[in-house]
């Protein structure tokens, strides 16, 4: 199971929110750069890194942080927040992102999403699946749509998704324990490769995410907040 650790940007720094609340915003580190580097000193190889700006203002804002990063760690970085065009998505990938995350416009305007698809490969693209009462979640988490996970989820593995991330918006930043009978159902009803995030509140939530079968589990405020150490996660990357 692939450990993630994340990176949310607000103005060029590193920051959590509760809930996706914009107005609980903590800033962890003016510089995302040495956060990258300490993580990718444990022995980390994957990085979850959210253009939070971008999310709000529906572009790409913050590509000089993923560049910065992609260009000084070894990082396979996935990236996401406000890609809504061809040319924001061109931007990320030139920049440094193995990886993209759509997910508000995979709601908004699916066909697009499909091309996508298509163009750069399933294993370039992952659906960002981010949902509140299991409903689909939009701009920043700040709209929401009426579509359930799990149908979101099937519509875009008929279309070749293999892989997604799926945030339980109740949980994410709470440090009360991943959603993982959401999990749980999405992997008893689907084949994709799942990644977990929201609520991952110790190292055994991490063992739980991966004992249960998902592929990855994303980890943002128990790393900052001290509840989960680096060094558990390289003893986890190294007994795997």
């Amino acid at each position: 199971m692939k450990i993630i650790p994340a990176i949310d940007i607000i103005d060029g720094k590193c920051v959590r929110l509760s809930k996706g609340d914009y107005a609980t915003k903590k800033v962890y580190n003016e510089n995302p750069l040495e956060v990258a580097k300490e993580f990718e000193n444990y022995g980390i190889q994957f990085l979850h890194l959210v253009d939070l700006d971008g999310a709000k203002s529906k572009h790409i804002v913050n590509q000089k942080v993923l560049e910065s990063i992609a260009k000084e760690t070894s990082l396979q970085i996935d990236f996401g927040g406000g890609l809504k065009t061809v040319e924001d998505i061109e931007i990320a990938f030139n920049a440094g992102a193995r990886q993209i995350t759509i997910g508000s416009i995979a709601v908004q305007d699916p066909e697009f999403c499909y091309t996508l698809i298509q163009k750069y490969g399933a294993e370039k693209i992952i659906l960002g699946a981010d949902c509140d009462n299991r409903k689909i979640k939009t701009s920043g988490w700040l709209e929401e749509s009426d579509k359930d996970v799990i149908d979101f989820i099937l519509q875009y593995q008929k279309k070749g998704i293999q892989q997604v991330i799926c945030t339980d918006i109740s949980k994410d930043g709470m440090l009360e324990g991943p959603s993982t009978e959401l999990y749980k159902d999405i992997l008893g009803k689907s084949l994709v490769q799942l990644v977990a995030s929201g609520g991952i509140s110790g190292i055994k939530d991490v063992y739980e995410m991966r004992d249960i079968g998902c592929s990855g589990t994303i980890i943002g405020k128990a790393i900052y907040e001290g509840k989960i150490g680096l060094k558990e996660l390289q003893n986890c990357i190294e007994n795997a």
